[in-house]
């Protein structure tokens, strides 16, 4: 995208196309009857509904079933969240105070979950379990944040009606969800209706991706004990060719697949199946969209873009530092064992880098000019971040640097049982003998 839109617009340069491209028309129509969005819309209300959603199915493992189901540390990641949020908006406010541009405040809230994670990646097994839990749980707060700033502070005037509507689609899925009903294509017609209604209403579409994700069914159909047993009906036939007709065999099979898949939780089946779509298709797809930016030095000395770049680089990282310390000094939250500060200052760093909601934020907020500003400031921003605290963990954590702590010190703790994908993690290697 950066590439494209920096190659000029005349003959030969292709910005020209890229721009016109995402304001292609796409829709339906029957009769008089007609619904059609943009391309950058469907992508930025569509598409990123889905990524919103898969954020809410990961915040509901993660608190139903993971390591958050412990209240007070799961109270210092959302500590960490809110103070990442408040503090970057109250910085950012008072720099663009009485200027234009001054209403692109959510901008500066928002962590990106996929980037921040990647950055600890690339230190290795060297970053302590509880960091990466902690960045985890803090961009998923985050992202679920972000969402409430959207849609209060960046809605139109609400069409109450259909609001309601929206409101009621809700609760009938949560109602279908108490009856026991497990089909996936049934929340999914129910959900692309409230979705519909909740565009027209003025509240932002993407709130019904978390709505759907928060009320994903926990619970498993199959225990583990009966799922032993189906499967022992399985093993128990003799050996043979059972493929064919109505056998008691292949009856068996069935439901032993049934079984197998009804042993997972809808919530992690829906997230195991969305989530390499998300992140390797509509996050890259929403990159292309909005990341295309002519770069111009005149924007470096916008105040918009000091202010965006200053409330990322300094204002997220103080916020998570300071209210997580609050928190824990008060009572409220707790820290995992090996979790010390300077670790968590590391990881608050990373909390800087904004790319995808804060470019999703900002084309709300901002019109053409600024957004181009905006761009440029989340760009640098991110980048800075990055680096800062890369290089802040590498060092804290090299040798015996990343034992010096408050606590114990637990740099070969055993790894959380999922991560961001669910999957199980490889038990620590012994430390000794």
């Amino acid at each position: 995208a950066l590439v494209v839109a920096n190659s000029g617009g005349g003959e030969g340069g292709w910005a020209a196309g890229y721009a016109a491209f995402w304001e292609t028309r796409v829709g339906v129509s029957f009769g008089e009857f007609g619904f059609s969005r943009s391309l950058r819309h469907w992508v930025n209300d569509g598409l990123m509904t889905l990524f919103f959603f898969v954020v809410a199915l990961e915040l509901k493992r993660e608190l139903v079933l993971g390591e958050l189901r412990q209240v007070r540390r799961a109270a210092l990641s959302l500590a960490g969240a809110v103070g990442g949020m408040l503090v970057p908006a109250g910085l950012f406010l008072a720099l663009m105070r009485g200027r234009e541009g001054v209403g692109g405040w959510g901008t500066v809230t928002a962590t990106d979950t996929a980037f921040a994670l990647g950055c600890l990646a690339v230190l290795g097994p060297r970053v302590p379990p509880g960091l990466r839990l902690f960045i985890l749980s803090l961009a998923i707060f985050d992202d679920v944040g972000a969402v409430l700033v959207v849609a209060f502070g960046y809605g139109q005037a609400l069409n109450w009606a259909a609001l309601a509507a929206a409101i009621a689609g809700v609760v009938a899925l949560a109602g279908v969800g108490r009856l026991g009903i497990r089909s996936i294509p049934a929340y999914f017609m129910l959900g692309a209706g409230i979705w519909l209604c909740f565009d027209a209403s003025g509240v932002h579409p993407t709130v019904a991706g978390v709505a759907l994700g928060l009320l994903a069914p926990t619970g498993r159909w199959v225990a583990n004990d009966r799922m032993r047993a189906i499967f022992g009906l399985v093993l128990a036939h003799p050996p043979g060719e059972h493929a064919g007709g109505d056998s008691a065999e292949r009856r068996e099979l069935q439901r032993a697949g049934r079984a197998a898949r009804e042993s997972i939780s809808p919530v992690e089946r829906l997230e195991m199946v969305l989530h390499p779509w998300v992140g390797f298709a509509i996050l890259p797809v929403f990159a292309l969209a909005n990341a295309g930016v002519a770069f111009s030095s005149a924007a470096l000395g916008e105040p918009l873009f000091g202010a965006v770049v200053a409330s990322f680089v300094l204002g997220k990282p103080l916020g998570v530092l300071g209210v997580s310390w609050i928190a824990v000094r008060l009572g409220v939250a707790t820290r995992p064992p090996g979790l010390t500060w300077p670790l968590i200052a590391g990881g608050a760093f990373l909390t800087g880098i904004g790319f995808t909601m804060a470019l999703f934020i900002a084309g709300l907020a901002l019109g053409p000019a600024p957004f181009d500003v905006a761009r440029m400031g989340i760009l640098l921003a991110s980048v800075v971040s990055a680096l800062a605290g890369i290089a802040t963990l590498f060092w804290l954590t090299s040798g015996a640097r990343g034992d010096r702590s408050d606590g114990p010190a637990t740099t070969r703790a055993a790894p959380p049982s999922h991560g961001r994908g669910g999957r199980a993690a490889r038990p620590a290697r012994p430390s000794g003998p």
